[in-house]
């Protein structure tokens, strides 16, 4: 079977009109849709805010850019106002809040665990449908729970009060980062995706014609979707993509080396050295591990310990940012 996974958030106008072009390209039975969480506006408020006091807010006028990039928020309503009325999605059509999503992601996850992918499309057309156009706030615990309740997922107000689904969804996000989601709308089906509300049978062929992710283990996936956080600089986010394999794993020089340069990259730069200097341990000749010490030094303002670091990291490898380094470090130690 095939999975196509839909990476979306529930304010994003174009995802529901994804989801209704999705339905028309019929993909048959032996294709499953996933609903994977994309927050387009990770930074709304706990509190949900009328959307209309909210777009004179630039911070959230520039989150909500990202559902069309080219269009103000107020062109891109407009326009999506007049794909959803040949969508037939209405017949009121019109987000009144501004909610943050997370706790909605939740519950599509947990619906997805409960009853799969017919369970889990069924809350997300109900979420979508109350947010776009009865005006209700999907950012609100009781109007998720008894919304998802009409679809279908009870004792979501209990669950949600517990915390369930929370590291899930956080999970995905990373994931999501990582594989290169950043639009709402995205599809993906194995190494293949498309953006935005695309049409029937662009959805049609994206399935037929996708290449199939290669089969890795876990945990070359996990190492690897952390060295994508971490290109994207997202620290913080590949030591959470790290966490089990630093459990697991915890003596691997690779899973270590990559922990390292996430500690030096989110400034702990303690547990950097520390881990670096038990790699070196084993592995005096690693010129990179030996280079990214004489940093963490460096950037602790400990010069002199640093230089001796980066001049054999230099001596090592002919790579032009060690000499440069070395340079840097003689002028700040005085030598």
């Amino acid at each position: 079977m095939k999975r196509i996974e839909v990476w979306a958030d529930m304010v994003c106008a174009w995802a529901y009109i994804g989801r209704q072009r999705l339905e028309k390209a019929e993909l048959g039975e032996d294709v499953e849709v996933v609903w994977r969480p994309y927050q387009i506006d990770p930074m709304a408020p706990a509190e949900t805010e009328p959307l209309d006091e909210a777009l004179r807010d630039p911070v959230a006028e520039g989150a909500l850019r990202a559902c069309h990039p080219t269009l103000t928020p107020e062109e891109n309503r407009e326009r999506v106002s007049l794909v959803a009325a040949e969508e037939r999605l209405g017949p009121r059509w019109g987000a009144v809040w501004r909610p943050n999503t997370f706790d909605a992601h939740r519950v599509i996850a947990l619906a997805y665990e409960r009853g799969g992918s017919a369970l889990q499309d069924a809350v997300v057309e109900r979420l979508m449908r109350a947010h776009f156009t009865e005006g209700a706030d999907i950012g609100d615990r009781a109007t998720l729970a008894a919304l998802a309740a009409e679809a279908g997922l009870d004792g979501m107000a209990r669950a949600l009060a517990s915390g369930r689904g929370t590291a899930e969804v956080r999970s995905q996000l990373l994931r999501g980062k990582a594989i290169g989601v950043a639009t709402s709308p995205t599809f993906v089906v194995g190494r293949s995706a498309v953006s935005g509300a695309q049409s029937p049978e662009v959805l049609r062929d994206l399935v037929r014609q996708a290449v199939p992710e290669r089969e890795l283990p876990e945990e070359v996936t996990c190492l690897r979707h952390a060295e994508a956080l971490l290109d994207a600089r997202d620290p913080l986010g590949a030591l959470e993509m790290l966490r089990p394999l630093l459990d697991g794993h915890g003596d691997d020089p690779a899973v270590r080396l990559l922990a390292a340069r996430a500690y030096f990259g989110s400034a702990q730069l303690g547990r950097a050295r520390q881990t670096l200097e038990s790699l070196l341990e084993r592995a005096p000749g690693d010129h990179y591990a030996r280079f990214l010490l004489g940093r963490t030094l460096e950037r602790s303002n400990r010069h002199a310990e640093a230089l001796p670091h980066l001049r054999m990291a230099a001596a090592m490898s002919s790579d032009p940012e060690y000499a440069g380094a070395v340079r840097r470090a003689q002028e700040r130690a005085g030598a």
